[in-house]
């Protein structure tokens, strides 16, 4: 399951085109300890799952739901035979919600979730997370948009059901929590000003690093280059753009932070695999 591991830190590989990753997993494989950027949910189908988070091992039974926070070291170890969901997700997005940053403590660094401790709630959370599961396994339109927003009701649902966190987890010997919301809030500042000019200088500078030091674990975080990801960035807000069949494709390229129109096109269909207007028919058709 793990594909890139650069030390402990796992470099998710994303289903193409989004910020999300599934496993169906019936793998009788152990996994080191690790950590990632996005938040990971588990849930058995058949047999346990054993999860071990600072040195604590819970056993997972069938349906039992664990919700792990970004940059938390975790272990995992699979039994000889059984199956289980493991669903990945970047939370990017929702951390520009207000409400957010309450949800997001509420569940630091993990919190399991079971039928026999919360039983409406777990009823709950078990259906919107086999509602992600059918949407990531089909070909449905806006399969991305209806998980993300499975997972901001299973967030919501936590959040509103008076969640008490009874596991006696800590954060002891994770990587520092400082280190993990600085880069996540670096990943945040660009999203919010991918259109504007900016440079490796001065985001490395309202990190407080050099650019060179700066440059190498931005690299580490976002498994990208700086430069890789504001033009990925770019790219998603030329999309919205894109959506509105009278605004010229010159006036996208400059609104999304493009000097000019060729070097938009070139680095669109570059990412994208085809021109803005042969997406934007499609999104048409």
């Amino acid at each position: 399951m793990i594909e890139h591991l650069n030390g402990i830190h796992e470099i998710v590989d994303y289903k193409a085109n989004t910020n999300l990753r599934l496993y169906d997993n019936t793998v009788c494989e152990n996994y080191p300890a690790h950590w990632h950027t996005p938040i990971e949910i588990i849930m058995p189908i058949s047999n346990n799952y054993t999860i071990i988070l600072n040195d604590i091992v819970r056993e997972l039974h069938p349906s039992d739901i664990i919700f792990i926070s970004p940059g938390v070291v975790h272990e995992l170890k699979a039994p000889p035979f059984g199956r289980r969901i493991i669903f990945q997700a970047e939370l990017t997005l929702l951390r520009q919600l207000k409400d957010f940053e309450s949800i997001s403590n509420l569940i630091s660094p993990a919190i399991i979730i079971t039928s026999e401790t919360h039983p409406h709630l777990h009823a709950i959370l078990q259906k919107k997370l086999l509602d992600i599961f059918n949407e990531y396994t089909s070909t449905t339109p806006y399969y991305e948009l209806a998980i993300y927003s499975n997972l901001m009701d299973m967030l919501i649902n936590i959040g509103r059901h008076n969640f008490k966190h009874t596991e006696c987890f800590t954060l002891n010997n994770q990587i520092p929590k400082e280190h993990i919301d600085k880069f996540m809030s670096i990943c945040d500042y660009i999203t919010a000003h991918c259109t504007e000019n900016l440079t490796l200088n001065d985001i490395a500078h309202l990190a407080g690093f050099s650019k060179y030091h700066f440059a190498r674990l931005f690299k580490q975080f976002t498994n990208t280059t700086f430069y890789k990801y504001l033009t990925k960035k770019r790219i998603e807000y030329a999309e919205q753009l894109l959506i509105n069949p009278n605004l010229p494709i010159t006036e996208i390229a400059l609104q999304s932070g493009f000097s000019n129109q060729s070097a938009f096109i070139r680095m669109f269909k570059l990412t994208k695999s085809c021109t803005p207007t042969e997406f934007r028919n499609m999104y048409h058709a």
